[in-house]
């Protein structure tokens, strides 16, 4: 296969972990005690998304490549102690995909293909009694992730923090039409979309969740004090706990990103938004988009992703 456009699947192994994992006398990491397979006593499994071919087939930024590398480097060296010890999580692999094609048609047929991906292997799955941690690569992956679990979960509903609706028109896949495509073929049973930036989605976006009967909030509401909290637990009462988490890193403001903005939710807001879905027990959650370059960046994105990660594990717990 051409290394300049692969598509692959790799299992996390041993090697990889030690590539990853700063060991210190008298401490014990989250890497030293995770799982390489899924097992009875799995009760998260991680997938890692290496791609920034549905960002760029939207016209979007690249980056997106690099996130679930960063989370690696932050979330395995974190302490193993009475808070989150680490067992009862597996690291399945990562799901790779590269192009260095700019042009947009050959970029959305590469996402279909990564679609089939995704799909066949969360499909090798039961998650009848475990959650799905799905990090890094373009928002485009949450259509597979759903069309793989709602054969699981045939009442699946869906909640986007997110200051995109991402149900722009189906001319081909990309990052912008997940839940469009989604909805259209009717593998999940509702949609709600919370924080959307008024001036970033047009009049045919707003139309087509009005006529799909989605629920959505605006950001300029929180501005005026409308509160996040009550919109979440009034989600959760309505629909009960089978219900996937999706939370665009583009949402949380001056985060490294496809769709970088100065004006979001801060990193904490988003945390206690997650740790208030978690204790729901939701079926999945999908943390897209993050986009580091440089090394700082790395650091920021791995960094927040790590802590997102282990709000989600430690509040489903409660």
């Amino acid at each position: 296969m051409n290394k300049n456009n692969s598509l692959n699947f790799s299992p996390f192994d041993q090697e990889q972990l030690a590539s990853y994992v700063s060991l210190r006398d008298g401490e014990t990491k989250l890497g030293e005690l995770v799982q390489f397979e899924v097992s009875e006593s799995t009760q998260f499994v991680i997938l890692g998304i290496s791609e920034d071919i549905g960002p760029r087939a939207n016209n979007g930024n690249g980056g997106a490549n690099n996130a679930f590398d960063a989370f690696l480097s932050k979330f395995l060296n974190m302490q193993s102690n009475r808070f989150l010890s680490g067992e009862n999580i597996a690291i399945l692999g990562t799901i790779q995909a590269q192009s260095h094609t700019n042009n947009v048609n050959e970029l959305r047929k590469k996402v279909t293909d990564l679609d089939d991906l995704v799909i066949g292997t969360l499909s090798k799955v039961d998650f009848s009694d475990k959650q799905l941690i799905v990090i890094g690569g373009g928002h485009n992956n949450a259509y597979p992730i759903m069309k793989a679990l709602s054969e699981q979960y045939p009442a699946l509903h869906i909640l986007n923090i997110d200051p995109h609706a991402d149900c722009r028109s189906l001319e081909g896949r990309h990052s912008g039409n997940p839940f469009s495509t989604a909805i259209f073929e009717k593998i999940i049973t509702s949609y709600s979309v919370f924080g959307l930036h008024e001036q970033y989605n047009s009049k045919a976006i707003y139309e087509f969740l009005e006529e799909n009967n989605c629920s959505k909030t605006f950001f300029e509401d929180y501005l005026d004090g409308r509160l996040l909290s009550e919109d979440l637990a009034k989600f959760t009462k309505e629909k009960g706990s089978c219900f996937g988490l999706e939370v665009d890193l583009d949402s949380i403001e001056r985060m490294p990103t496809s769709a970088f903005t100065p004006s979001g939710f801060t990193l904490n807001e988003i945390r206690t938004a997650v740790r208030q879905l978690s204790s729901e027990k939701p079926v999945y959650l999908h943390l897209p988009e993050g986009a580091p370059k440089t090394n700082e960046e790395k650091t920021i994105v791995g960094k927040a992703l790590a802590y997102l990660v282990t709000d989600f594990i430690k509040s489903t717990r409660k």
